[in-house]
C-alpha cells in the first residue's frame, strides 16, 4: 500500500518540480505541462528500458498522465503561493528524488539484481527526470554541479540495504531511506556541502 503512496507522491513531487520550471521560463501551458510530464516519467522510463519492462510503465496506464495534468494546474493555480521558485522547485525535487530512489531499488530487487546494481538503477530513475527538465530548460543538469545530487541517492541506498539486512519492515526502510536522502540533500544545501569542480590548470 505504502509504495503505492509513495508512488503517486513522487509523481506529484517531480510533475510540481518540472511545472515550476517551466513557469519560471514563462512557458505556455503546453510547455510547462511538457516540463512536468518528462520529469514525472523520464527516470521511470530510462530504469523501465535498462531492465527489460517493456511497455514502460506510464503506457500502460494513464494514472501518470492524470496525475501530471492535475499537478501541473495546481502549480499553475496556486504558483503565488508557492514562494520563491527556485526554493519550491528545490524542495519538491528533492522529495522525487527520495521516493524514486526507493522505486528504482525495489524494480531491482524485483527481477533479482544485485544490491550495489539495484542502488545504481534506483539513483538513475531518481536524478534522470530532473536532468531532462534541466536541459529542456536551458539548464547545466543539478546532477552535473558540484551540489551534492546523485550522492545523497547513493547514500540513500546503502542505507536501504542496511535496514535490509536487519529484516525490518518494509514500510519502515522506505520512510527512513526516502528521509536520509531528502535531509542529506537539505542539509547539503543549507551548509554548502559540495564536491570540488575539476578546473583547468
Amino acid at each position: 500500500m505504502i509504495f503505492s503512496i509513495l508512488g503517486i507522491l513522487g509523481t506529484v513531487a517531480f510533475a510540481i518540480s518540472g511545472a515550476l520550471a517551466g513557469i519560471e521560463k514563462r512557458l505556455d501551458f503546453f510547455g510547462v505541462f511538457i516540463i512536468a510530464l518528462v520529469t514525472s516519467i523520464g527516470g521511470g522510463t530510462l530504469r523501465d528500458l535498462l531492465i527489460g519492462n517493456t511497455p514502460v510503465a506510464w503506457l500502460q496506464n494513464l494514472e501518470t498522465f492524470y496525475i501530471v495534468i492535475l499537478s501541473t494546474i495546481v502549480a499553475i493555480v496556486f504558483r503565488q503561493k508557492l514562494g520563491v521558485f527556485r526554493t519550491s522547485l528545490f524542495l519538491f525535487d528533492t522529495i522525487g528524488i527520495g521516493i524514486f530512489t526507493i522505486i528504482g531499488i525495489e524494480k531491482g530487487l524485483s527481477i533479482h539484481l544485485s544490491p550495489i546494481v539495484c542502488i545504481i538503477l534506483g539513483t538513475t530513475a531518481a536524478c534522470f527526470g530532473g536532468v531532462t527538465r534541466d536541459i529542456l530548460c536551458n539548464e547545466i543538469p543539478v546532477i552535473f554541479r558540484k551540489e551534492i545530487y546523485a550522492t545523497a541517492c547513493l547514500i540513500g541506498g546503502v542505507m536501504f540495504f542496511i535496514l535490509k539486512y536487519f529484516h525490518l519492515n518494509d514500510d519502515f526502510i522506505y520512510i527512513i531511506t526516502a528521509g536520509t536522502i531528502i535531509a542529506i540533500r537539505i542539509l547539503a544545501v543549507r551548509f554548502h556541502w559540495s564536491f570540488p569542480p575539476i578546473e583547468m590548470k
